[in-house]
């Protein structure tokens, strides 16, 4: 089929890659513009500008969609079968929706109509969710609220983060994608209303998430830390200096001791980690980042920091 592909980041560009292995015609790439990233803010590429340009792809980088009429007239101008958006990062007016003759098409994060919005691999790790899945929808004008055309259901792992969460995801996705492609073009393709009663929404994480109060439960504490492992990253104050938690478990026996204050240090496990007291249960510290030092494992900064029993960690 005649694709322009939207999407913006690593497991997008994998989509992208697979349309491309399975013989569609991909007529277009629209992705976010260059942005300055990482530790030293160096401008870089999207990782789907740079399968794009691999596969020597054209491709268009707006600052915005509503309004730009130059970009409706050129996806107009290619008279595409579909537009497939992936973690594009925009919502698509309604002038796009209209351009490809057999729609739009969004893979989507989440069992739909649940977590509905920007950050549904986020939201369900930090609501404790055990299990999830990946939809393929027909886009509309609202958010996320387009008919589901396929939809596969997933088991997440307690090991689970919201990187290794989002890639099984959008594999499953990939595949999920194709399928429904083959089932549009043969004109087998169904399409489900969602309910919109059953709706929940996973709105964009806000910065300020990610410090820890340890006054919650250890398992609270455990699916924040993996939920926001890219980003904004959980983090607490060690010495009035900030420390970022990236690996924890939350499935410690709790410990006879005197400190009771939740945010306290109440053993050190060698070759592991530290143990925080919470507000409910202990928190085993596996891998920590310091202030403008690489990722360690907590024993490690323990061992460098003399970190001891009793210290405690501001809520």
């Amino acid at each position: 089929m005649k694709i322009v592909f939207m999407g913006t980041p690593e497991p997008a560009a994998g989509i992208l890659q697979d349309l491309i292995r399975a013989g569609h015609q991909v007529l277009l790439v629209v992705t976010q513009p260059d942005r300055p990233r990482g530790r030293g803010q160096k401008v870089t590429f999207s990782p789907v500008k740079e399968a794009a340009l691999k596969h020597s792809l054209p491709v268009e980088q707006p600052e915005k969609l509503k309004g730009n009429e130059g970009l409706v007239s050129r996806i107009g101008s290619l008279s595409p079968d579909v537009i497939v958006v992936v973690a594009y990062g925009r919502i698509l007016p309604k002038a796009t929706l209209g351009l490809p003759g057999r729609g739009c098409l969004n893979v989507h994060a989440s069992l739909l109509p649940k977590y509905r919005g920007a950050a549904p691999i986020q939201w369900a790790l930090l609501n404790g969710e055990k299990e999830t899945g990946v939809t393929v929808m027909r886009v509309d004008e609202l958010l996320d609220t387009g008919d589901i055309i396929l939809q596969e259901k997933m088991v997440i792992e307690e090991d689970d983060d919201a990187v290794t969460l989002s890639k099984k995801l959008f594999a499953r996705g990939s595949g999920l994608l194709l399928k429904a492609l083959a089932q549009i073009e043969q004109g087998a393709a169904r399409y489900i209303p969602q309910k919109g009663s059953e709706a929940t929404h996973a709105p964009a994480i806000a910065k300020e998430s990610g410090e820890i109060d340890w006054k919650r439960s250890a398992r609270q504490i455990h699916d924040r830390v993996r939920a926001l492992v890219s980003w904004p990253v959980a983090h607490t104050f060690y010495r009035e200096k900030p420390l970022r938690i990236l690996r924890t478990d939350a499935n410690v026996v709790d410990l006879e001791s005197e400190y009771v204050q939740p945010g306290t240090i109440v053993h050190i496990v060698k070759k592991a980690g530290f143990v925080v007291k919470t507000g409910g249960g202990h928190l085993l510290i596996k891998e920590v980042q310091p202030a403008a030092k690489k990722r360690m494992g907590a024993f490690d900064f323990v061992i460098g920091h003399d970190v001891k029993i009793g210290e405690t960690l501001p809520s």
